[in-house]
This record gives structure tokens, C-alpha cells and sequence, in this order.
């Protein structure tokens, strides 16, 4: 058995080390720079409905960076249950929710990204997610790919 997770747990014990390997900051930090990051990705950690918050949060953070620097290029990764309330079939429950990630992904260009893997473990398919919610193959991963073009990581925690 442990043969058979070797591979797994490295996997894991990589993905760690990747995503720890760059410290984080604030977008007010970002805003004190003189020049454009190359990028920005925002990671939320959050409970259940934790959307609620990061959302409206993520909005506003992103009008503030683009009033700075038009162009800049911009994500956001959800990869706990809080990404559970982006499903087709939350949109009722989750109204508010729904219409910010849309005016992310619809009107300022930011693509949002749910984990497929975590998903997967709570028996959720791609297919449960809209249109406008991209599913990666695993969230920290698809941080770390945004961290390889020079991204910079803000982290919503709200523990």
C-alpha cells in the first residue's frame, strides 16, 4: 500500500513546497509598487460560504488594480468547499455569488477556476459547474502554473 502512494505523496509534498516557496501579499502592497506584477492570482481559503465575501472582495480588488494598471492580467482559484456554491444548480442559493464571478470572468476578463480533483472526491463532475467557472485538473497546481509566469499570489483566508 505505501508503495502504491509514493507517488502521490510526493506529488502532494511538491505542490507544498512549490506553493510555499513564494511568499504572498496584499493588493495594497501591489498598489505601493511603481511597476506592474506580471500578473495576479488570487487564491481564496474559505468555509462553505465563503464566497459570500471573497467574491465582492475580489471584485472591488480587481477594479482597484485595473484603475492602477488597465491591463494587468488577473485570476482567481477556489480549490476548498467554498468552490461548491459555483455549481449550476447553487446559482438559486447562491445568487450574488454567481453574478460577481460573471462580472469577473463576463466583463473584466478574469478567468475563475474551481479544483476538479476536490470536486471529484465529493462525487461533482465538470459538467456540474456553468460555463462561465473554469474546472482545473487540481487548484493548487493551477496556482502554481500562475506563479511560473511571475504571478503574484494575494491570499483570501478567512480563517
Amino acid at each position: 500500500m505505501i508503495r502504491f502512494l509514493q507517488p502521490y505523496l510526493f506529488f502532494i509534498i511538491l505542490l507544498f513546497s512549490a506553493s510555499q516557496a513564494h511568499a504572498d501579499v496584499t493588493v495594497q502592497q501591489l498598489l505601493d509598487r511603481d511597476e506592474a506584477p506580471a500578473g495576479v492570482v488570487f487564491e481564496i481559503i474559505a468555509d462553505d460560504d465563503g464566497l459570500d465575501w471573497a467574491v465582492p472582495a475580489i471584485n472591488s480588488d480587481v477594479q482597484r488594480l485595473r484603475d492602477r494598471w488597465p491591463d494587468l492580467d488577473i485570476a482567481v482559484v477556489s480549490h476548498g468547499r467554498e468552490q461548491f456554491a459555483l455549481m449550476a444548480s447553487e446559482s438559486v442559493a447562491y445568487p450574488e455569488v454567481h453574478e460577481g464571478v460573471k462580472q469577473l470572468v463576463e466583463d473584466a476578463n478574469v478567468p475563475v477556476h474551481v479544483c476538479g480533483t476536490h470536486a471529484g472526491w465529493y462525487g461533482v463532475n465538470p459538467e456540474d459547474f456553468p460555463e462561465y467557472v473554469d474546472v482545473s485538473p487540481a487548484g493548487p497546481a493551477q496556482i502554481n502554473d500562475y506563479r511560473s509566469l511571475g504571478y503574484e499570489l494575494v491570499v483570501l483566508d478567512e480563517r
